[in-house]
């Protein structure tokens, strides 16, 4: 049980969520913290039944609070984080700053629980497409050892914020009525079209989404040998990232091996029948916590390579979710220890 839990961010799309997942999953506090920027101060939120005044993000809003959990972009994270472990919390953090910070664990509960034995007070959660792509490695990386993965992820426009789905909105109408409309969340029109560029340009020609799923990964499994070539494409799909990945293990596993592997594993429901059309799509997956793997076959000419389809919620698992769950290991491991005292 905590005290007092606040959640930065609290008005945003993924700060909404958390705070249902908290209610929903009845997590254990005794009062709730709501901070965001001026611009949020002062509305009014319901949380577990409780009406709640969302406070403007300071140092001196920490007082108090025994465990954080924050979805705001870079620059406001490097900033809030110090000032809530200063005052003796734990900050669980959905941005990119601290990810690769070598003294902050990465974690995802299914996969690496034991990398919050090092926590300092600050503990990271994956970006979205990595995520899930980690929660379908980790049962083929235990199990065979995986040596190269090929990834092309098809990411929904809800993963750019609200700005990002209300563009793919105007636009689809824009374009049906014949309309032109122009762009301000993507660098060109996403209604009707693909773009493949997801963030800035980085080293060879890939792009700073690209690399995440690089080097998180790595961090994640603790293997830094994993071959990964990745292709990140915003799609005009609203919600749930899908990920097209191709799996080179050490030795062979079948894909009758690999399906019993993924059904085994917490938070993967397996939905694979060709035969009867079904697998993973995003409109089934939207507002689900599981990460979905369907189509699932040996590949045609490499022995020990895998090939499937992975659909996710990136709002809820690829987000909002996982940080939750990240909190609630805390709220087991504080029990467990406070048991053994």
């Amino acid at each position: 049980m905590y005290d007092c839990v606040a959640v930065v961010g609290a008005t945003g799309a993924v700060g909404r969520i958390i705070l249902e997942l908290l209610a929903d999953r009845r997590f254990p506090f005794e009062g709730i913290r709501l901070l965001a920027s001026q611009r949020s101060a002062g509305r009014k939120v319901t949380v577990r039944g409780q009406t709640c005044t969302v406070e403007v993000l300071s140092s001196e809003a920490f007082e108090g609070v025994d465990l954080v959990i924050g979805s705001t972009p870079d620059d406001i994270a490097r900033q809030f984080a110090p000032w809530a472990v200063e005052r003796g919390a734990i900050v669980v953090d959905e941005s990119a700053f601290w990810r690769m910070d070598p003294t902050v664990p990465l974690v995802v509960p299914e996969v690496n629980p034991e990398a919050l034995d090092d926590h300092r007070g600050i503990i990271a959660s994956p970006n979205c497409s990595t995520t899930q792509m980690v929660l379908a490695l980790k049962p083929l990386h235990d199990h065979a050892r995986v040596r190269r993965v090929i990834v092309s992820t098809y990411q929904a426009t809800s993963g750019a914020g609200l700005a990002g789905t209300q563009e793919l909105e105007q636009g689809t109408r824009a374009r049906l009525n014949e309309e032109s409309i122009g762009c301000e969340a993507f660098a060109h029109p996403i209604a009707f079209n693909l773009i493949p560029q997801i963030g800035s340009v980085k080293q060879g020609g890939f792009t700073s989404e690209e690399m995440k799923m690089v080097h998180e990964t790595h961090k994640i499994l603790g293997d830094d040998s994993i071959q990964i070539t990745p292709t990140c494409v915003r799609v005009p799909v609203a919600n749930c990232h899908s990920e097209s990945i191709l799996v080179e293990t050490e030795r062979k596993v079948t894909a009758a091996e690999a399906r019993k592997l993924f059904a085994a594993m917490p938070g993967i429901a397996v939905r694979d029948d060709l035969a009867a059309k079904e697998y993973p799509m995003p409109l089934d997956c939207d507002g689900r916590d599981e990460v979905f793997i369907g189509r699932i076959r040996e590949d045609l000419y490499v022995p020990n390579a895998l090939s499937f389809w992975c659909v996710s919620d990136n709002l809820r698992k690829g987000a909002a979710t996982n940080a939750v769950q990240i909190a609630e290991l805390l709220v087991r491991r504080k029990a467990a220890s406070t048991s053994i005292a």
